[in-house]
């Protein structure tokens, strides 16, 4: 069976995710026993001339396990933002084996690791450099909400229910009731992440590796992928396509957390023919978001995916601000 680390949320070492999942769905690897700071050093980026920064981005994990298996990840940033790296990302696999890559069915890029007999540890090693716009967040409130008949064939996939987002649940009733008096579009989406934000309590000691959007609604308790994935679940109830997003945020334009990186979570609404940026657990809009994977949730976009024993034994990620060139 599958076991699988996906985007955990920032930030706390102090005690061990819930573990590692055996139960076929990609969940969240937990425990970082040596995890460190690597973020932080700038709180406010320098930009350059273009109005672009450059943010150092990379990780490196490493996982105990039992070959014969093969690992499959979302390792490398999105196709869509790949195009802002400075150079070729650095990736590299120890012990040395060949790897592959292919696009799945939501373009994001999945290498794929096969480890012969005897493979006993996999270490996945990336750094980068990559330049992305120094405006946080687009706000776009005129943004409005298509009617079902205008929305794309491809949309319907992110109105129906996934794994971690049980739109045809009591949260469809509840939705309705709850967001029926918002208008329609960027406010509605608006109106939902002041709820999910003020719901919610942010705990890193009480995170879970299977919890769905409804057991989060219900125990009001998570870390960034709950708040992400119960704000997507009530749009999807609204009728508002919404998509799970991983990736790096550092702390850039805000003031450091003392605490280690992670990758991050966070969501889009498809409103006014395109994608926007949502993001219920910071509820504000930031800087420097780089995109690694996209999907209906988490299940879509595990960092490595191990179809077989395995043990996080190491878990760091980068995420800053580079000084511009002369500075």
């Amino acid at each position: 069976m599958a076991g699988s680390v996906a985007k955990p949320c920032p930030r706390r070492v102090t005690a061990p995710r819930a573990g590692l999942s055996h139960t076929g769905w990609r969940t969240p690897a937990l425990a970082r026993p040596d995890a460190r700071r690597c973020n932080g050093r700038m709180a406010f980026p320098a930009f350059s001339k273009n109005d672009n920064m450059l943010i150092r981005i990379g990780y490196d994990i490493a996982l105990a396990l039992k070959g014969p298996t093969s690992v499959l990840g979302a390792l490398h940033v999105h196709p869509a933002q790949a195009g802002a790296l400075q150079a070729p990302e650095q990736f590299a696999v120890e012990p040395p084996l060949p790897w592959t890559t292919y696009q799945d069915g939501f373009d994001n890029t999945i290498t794929r690791i096969d480890l012969p007999a005897g493979t006993d540890r996999l270490r996945l090693t990336n750094s980068a450099v990559i330049a992305t716009p120094d405006a946080p967040d687009a706000v776009q409130p005129d943004a409005r909400q298509h009617a079902l008949d205008e929305l794309p064939p491809e949309m319907f996939r992110f109105l129906l229910p996934s794994r971690y987002c049980e739109v045809d649940s009591e949260l469809m009733a509840f939705a309705w009731a709850q967001f029926t008096s918002a208008p329609e579009g960027w406010a509605r989406v608006q109106a939902i992440c002041d709820y999910v934000h003020g719901h919610l309590q942010f705990d890193y000691l009480q995170a879970r590796a299977n919890r769905t959007a409804l057991q989060g609604w219900q125990e009001g308790v998570g870390v960034c992928r709950d708040f992400a994935h119960l704000a997507v679940t009530l749009c999807r109830c609204m009728n508002i396509p919404a998509r799970y997003v991983t990736g790096y945020l550092g702390d850039i334009g805000v003031p450091p957390v003392p605490l280690p990186m992670d990758f991050s979570a966070w969501f889009e609404a498809y409103l006014g023919g395109q994608w926007y940026t949502f993001d219920a657990r910071h509820n504000v809009p930031r800087i420097g978001r780089v995109v690694m994977a996209r999907g209906r949730d988490a299940a879509d976009v595990a960092i490595a995916t191990v179809f077989g024993w395995q043990q996080l034994e190491h878990f760091e990620v980068v995420t800053e601000a580079l000084p511009a060139p002369g500075t």
